[in-house]
């Protein structure tokens, strides 16, 4: 029985390579001479610290761009607060989402099993998977899936016929 697995996962290694190349370009504007302006990475968290509210928005005009040249779908990113740390300084936490959050999962069921489409889908852990009889019909519930769900990024992958 035909199956795929709808994901959504972010390449740490890119993720790490967009962080250290917005900093070098923070580094290298004269705008951000003196000022204790940098990106932070642990893990799946990445940390912005500004001298202003200003300077926190041109940094996230380096990282984002540098984000999607590196192909990662700024869509995971969920943006924190912007936090007041000491005197005039801010910082904003901007995590990374990996994994099909379980209400997506859930919404991406219900889609599929109201479409009337010959599909049966399971959420697996952070994953969906989607098996049916003919390949064909997997490949509606992908053009499905793509066109109702635009505000996260997701993958489609694990094809098994």
């Amino acid at each position: 029985m035909p199956s795929f697995d709808i994901t959504s996962e972010v390449e740490l290694v890119d993720l790490r390579n967009a962080v250290e190349g917005a900093n070098r370009k923070i580094g290298n504007r004269y705008d951000f001479k003196g000022s204790d302006c940098r990106v932070e990475q642990n893990d799946k968290v990445l940390t912005l610290f500004a001298d202003s509210d200003f300077q926190l928005d041109q940094m996230q005009g380096i990282l984002l761009p540098e984000m999607t040249g590196k192909k990662i779908d700024i869509r995971c990113l969920k943006h924190g607060d912007v936090q007041k740390v000491s005197g005039n300084k801010v910082k904003q936490e901007l995590v990374v989402r990996v994994g099909v959050e379980q209400e997506i999962a859930k919404k991406i069921v219900r889609m599929l099993k109201d479409s009337k489409l010959k599909v049966q889908a399971s959420i697996q852990g952070d994953a969906v998977r989607v098996s049916g009889a003919k390949r064909d019909v997997l490949q509606e519930a992908i053009s499905k899936v793509k066109g109702e769900v635009q505000d996260f990024p997701l993958q489609f992958g694990n094809f098994r016929d």
